[in-house]
Formats: structure tokens, C-alpha cells, sequence
């Protein structure tokens, strides 16, 4: 990524023509905010002078205490593509502070930041490649996004079967002139369900690049009379969107999960990782997979891991290492989903790894049968079942609740635990078709 200077962006802002500058920072629950500047005002934003009400933020802070300055990362400068090409619009993702400068603790890329400096005492550098599923729906006559798709492909199948096709490659057109380096584009199991696959990077790179991946699928999809959801598990009976996270970390430019000695060629380092992660996915869960829906994709039948066990190349697995070795050696985490808030998810998930590494934990030995199978799944620790147990476990984990802190471990749990309260006060259409007639 190119080192920018203040001087830098407010020269790019003045020869480009860029009339708008979006000054973007993410919520507690992953959403996605921006305060909109002109160009007039590029010097004040790039000195950090750019206010906004946290109090209404939802999870930031109380109302006597509103005033919060946005401090934009200027590395992330960037012309959003899809906008018009007279008065263009940019970007620039912001952390946020406090009046007198310090950090807030309620920012989840300061979360992330702060997780990564541990990783860096100890030398390490942590990288990221995730895998995005989404799909794509027709919308109604209004406007409004509906489940309905004339789409009829399946995995890895092109058009006239894959409908969403020629979205899809323009999403990866547009995200390669912001400078991702796209791996794989495809459709996915589902119909209407797709995946963009963007190169590893280190992991607070990587979380701004969902970011902007979220966002620009959304808006091409809307361009194109579609609407493209990242909702875990939008259709019953079939498969849902998962975000598998591909986690590495580095010494002195050096992959240090791998080891040609070993029979598996993994280090020392990758196993105490690996036990790491299993030792507190039932407590970063409720991060990971954020939403009442998303455990409805975590259930047996629709290739989503439901049990605590790792593999190598098994994809049945909730942690398998994938084939490459070398550099390349990797630890792929399959559970998450893309609603989740990668800031905090990756918080999350590099303090377990972290903790394992410190405590110098031992995997359970690995797990080879497909797990995917009904007996498979009748025994063993599992994943929590709804986002009730996963906020219990949470709550329990002090190694995931120290690395988000006491202020958005408290606003997060109050949040997710009034979604359940009022997901359980509902009558879904399922308890009409079964009940109101019988009963």
C-alpha cells in the first residue's frame, strides 16, 4: 500500500477533480458510516478536525459526551470507481477520537490495532484472506429486495446459467481499479449465491477491504436492478453464506505456522494456534456469527462446520489447513459469516490464537471422516446452537471479552441480547403453517 502525506491527498483531491470526500468508519455491530466532506474542507479533514455526534451512533457514546473526531488513515485514500468520473467521489476510513486525542474505546479498528500491537511484541505480523459469499435476489416493483432468483446454476458454473455473472465481474472491475488483487471470482452452491475471493493481506488492510467489499457489491448490485445480501442464511433448505477467514502469521517476512520438518509441515507456532482457537470459538462465536440467522446456516446438512475439530484439507472441519505449504501455509477458520464486524472478528480470533500461543496449548489430535454426516454430528462439542448460548459463552471468555474491552463487550452483549429478546417475541410464518389450523 502506497505511504500517502497530507500534502499527498489534498493534491490528488485538487488535480482529479474530486468534489466529495467520504469519511467512513464502522459501528460496534459491522455497519458502515461515513460523514460526507467537500473539497473545500480536504485540509481540515487530513489535521483531523472532522467532528461527528458519536451519541448517535448506535454502542459509541451518551449524549453528554457526543463530540468525536474522525482521524482518516490517509493509506486508505481511494476515488470510489463507480461514481461519476465529473466530480468524483473518495474515501478515507477513519478512526475515531476523543476531543483530547486519545483513541475511543468503542472503535473497532482501534480494537483490531491494539490486538495487533500484542502480535507485534512478540514479532509477528498477522495476515488475512477471507472468503466472501453473498447472493444476489431480483428486487419487487417497488423497489424492495425480495428471496426470488431465475438464477439456476450451481458450483463453479458459468452463464447463461449464472444470471449473476456479469455483476459479479463488474464488482471485480470495479475493486481491482481500487487496487485489490482479486484471486477467484465464482459461483457458489445456492442458487443466486456467489463468491470474490481478494488476496491476503495483513489483517487491518484486510478488514478495511471487506469493508469496501460489502460496499461496493451492494451498490453495483442496486446499479443493476439487484439486491445483494450478505444475510447468513437468506433461503431455507439450502446453503448459506459463510466468510472463511484464512489466518497466517509472519516473523521477519517469514511464514511462521510452517515447518518442513514436521510430519504435517506445520510449526510449533500453528498447532499452539489452532488449540488456541478451539479453546475460545464457542466464545468469539457470537463475533464471528453475529446475527439470530446466522445459526441458522451453523446446523448439520448444509456444509457449514457445526463441530469443534480441525483437519487438514477436510472441509468438514470447523479449522482445516489447506493444502499449500511454505509461505503459502495457512490456517483457515470456516464458521464465520459475512455480517459479522471484521474488525472485531479478527480481534477476536488472533487473541485465541494468541492465548494458545502464550499458554502453549495442544490441538486435539485431527479429524479425518466428513463430518457433515448426521452420525458425525451426534457427538462432540459443538458450536453454540442460537444467539443466545453464543452471547453466554461470551460473556464467560475473559480472553475474547479483554481484547474488545469493557465498553463495547457491554454495549455488544446489550445489543445482541435485545435482538434475541426480540426475536423471540415473534410469530414467524413456519409456527402459522404448523399450528394455526391444527390447533
Amino acid at each position: 500500500m502506497r505511504q500517502y502525506t497530507p500534502e499527498d491527498i489534498i493534491r490528488r483531491v485538487r488535480d482529479e477533480d474530486i468534489q466529495f470526500i467520504r469519511m467512513q468508519f464502522t459501528d460496534i455491530f459491522g455497519q458502515l458510516k461515513n460523514v460526507a466532506i467537500t473539497a473545500s474542507q480536504i485540509e481540515r479533514a487530513v489535521s483531523n478536525q472532522i467532528m461527528m455526534d458519536g451519541s448517535s451512533i448506535e454502542g459509541f457514546v451518551r449524549v453528554e459526551e457526543s463530540d468525536q473526531y474522525l482521524w482518516p488513515d490517509l493509506d486508505t485514500f481511494a476515488v470510489l470507481p463507480w461514481r461519476p468520473q465529473y466530480g468524483k467521489v473518495a474515501r478515507l476510513i477513519c478512526d475515531v477520537h476523543n476531543p483530547d486525542g486519545t483513541p475511543f474505546v468503542g472503535d473497532p479498528r482501534g480494537v483490531l490495532k491494539q490486538t495487533l500491537r500484542r502480535a507485534e511484541a512478540l514479532g509477528l505480523t498477522f495476515n488475512v484472506g477471507p472468503e466472501l459469499e453473498f447472493f444476489l435476489f431480483h428486487t419487487d416493483e417497488n423497489g424492495k429486495p425480495t428471496t426470488q432468483t431465475t438464477d439456476e446454476a450451481g458450483y463453479f458454473d458459468l452463464g447463461p446459467l449464472d444470471h449473476g455473472e456479469g455483476t459479479r465481474r463488474e464488482i471485480c472491475l470495479n475493486l481491482e481499479a481500487m487496487g485489490f488483487e482479486i484471486e477467484a471470482s465464482h459461483h457458489e452452491v445456492a442458487a443466486g449465491q456467489h463468491e470474490i475471493d481478494f488476496k491476503y493481506t495483513d489483517a487491518l488492510q484486510a478488514a478495511d477491504n471487506i469493508m469496501t467489499f460489502k460496499l461496493a457489491v451492494k451498490t453495483l448490485a442496486q446499479k443493476n436492478g439487484l439486491h445483494a445480501t450478505f444475510m447468513p442464511k437468506p433461503v431455507s433448505g439450502t446453503a448459506g453464506s459463510g466468510m472463511h477467514m484464512n489466518m497466517s502469521l509472519f516473523r521477519d517476512g517469514r511464514n511462521a505456522f510452517f515447518d518442513p520438518g514436521d510430519p504435517l509441515q506445520l510449526s510449533p507456532l500453528a498447532y499452539q494456534f489452532i488449540a488456541g482457537l478451539l479453546e475460545h470459538v464457542r466464545g468469539f462465536c457470537a463475533v464471528t456469527n453475529p446475527l439470530v440467522n446466522s445459526y441458522k446456516r451453523l446446523v448439520p446438512g448444509y456444509e457449514a462446520p457445526c463441530l469443534l475439530a480441525w483437519s487438514t484439507g477436510n472441509r468438514s472441519a470447523l479449522i482445516r489447513i489447506p493444502t499449500p505449504r511454505g509461505q503459502g501455509t495457512r490456517v483457515e477458520l470456516r464458521c464465520p459469516d459475512p455480517a459479522c464486524n471484521p474488525y472485531l472478528a479478527f480481534a477476536a480470533c488472533l487473541a485465541a490464537g494468541l492465548d494458545g500461543i502464550q499458554r502453549q496449548l495442544t490441538p486435539p489430535e485431527a479429524v479425518h471422516e466428513n463430518l457433515y454426516t448426521l452420525e458425525a454430528q451426534q457427538a462432540g462439542d459443538r458450536l453454540p446452537d442460537t444467539l443466545e448460548t453464543a452471547i453466554q459463552a461470551l460473556q464467560a471468555d475473559r480472553v475474547v471479552t479483554d481484547a474488545l474491552g469493557a465498553h463495547i463487550t457491554e454495549q455488544y452483549v446489550a445489543g445482541k441480547l435485545q435482538e434475541w429478546e426480540e426475536y423471540q417475541a415473534q410469530v414467524s410464518q413456519w409456527e402459522l403453517d404448523r399450528y394455526l389450523i391444527t390447533y
